[in-house]
C-alpha cells in the first residue's frame, strides 16, 4: 500500500505585522478626539489574522457599566500575499468584503478608505 495522504493538522500561528498594527491603533487614537474620548471612541481588537475596529460607548443607562462595542471594520490580513482585505459590518454584525477597494500590501490605502467612508458604510 501506497504512503498515505492523511496529514495531521499542525496549528500555526500568523502574526500580523507589528507596524501594521501599529498603524491601525494609531488611526483609531487619532480618530476620537480629545474632549470625546470619555463618551465614545474607537478601538482596534485582533483575533488571528484580523484586526476588527470598534466603536465604544459606556452604557446610557448605567455610565459604570462596561461599554458597549459596535463592529465598524474589519482588516485581514493573508499572510501568502502579504496584503489586507477591508470588510465591513452590516446591521447584524456580520462581515461583508468592501468592493470598493482591492486588496493592498498598504494597510494605509485601507485606512484613508475608512476614514474617507465615501459609500458612509463605516461611520454613517
Amino acid at each position: 500500500m501506497g504512503a498515505s495522504r492523511y496529514r495531521p493538522h499542525v496549528a500555526t500561528t500568523v502574526r500580523i505585522p507589528e507596524l501594521d498594527l501599529a498603524r491601525v491603533r494609531r488611526f483609531c487614537h487619532d480618530r476620537t478626539p480629545e474632549h470625546v474620548r470619555e463618551q465614545v471612541r474607537l478601538e482596534a481588537a485582533v483575533r488571528g489574522r484580523s484586526i476588527t475596529m470598534l466603536e465604544c460607548r459606556p452604557l446610557w443607562s448605567d455610565p459604570n457599566a462596561e461599554w458597549t462595542r459596535m463592529k465598524i471594520a474589519q482588516l485581514r490580513y493573508h499572510e501568502s500575499a502579504r496584503s489586507w482585505t477591508l470588510y465591513w459590518a452590516d446591521r447584524n454584525q456580520r462581515w461583508h468584503r468592501y468592493w470598493d477597494l482591492d486588496p493592498s500590501e498598504n494597510i494605509g490605502a485601507l485606512l484613508d478608505e475608512i476614514d474617507k467612508d465615501p459609500t458612509c458604510i463605516f461611520f454613517g
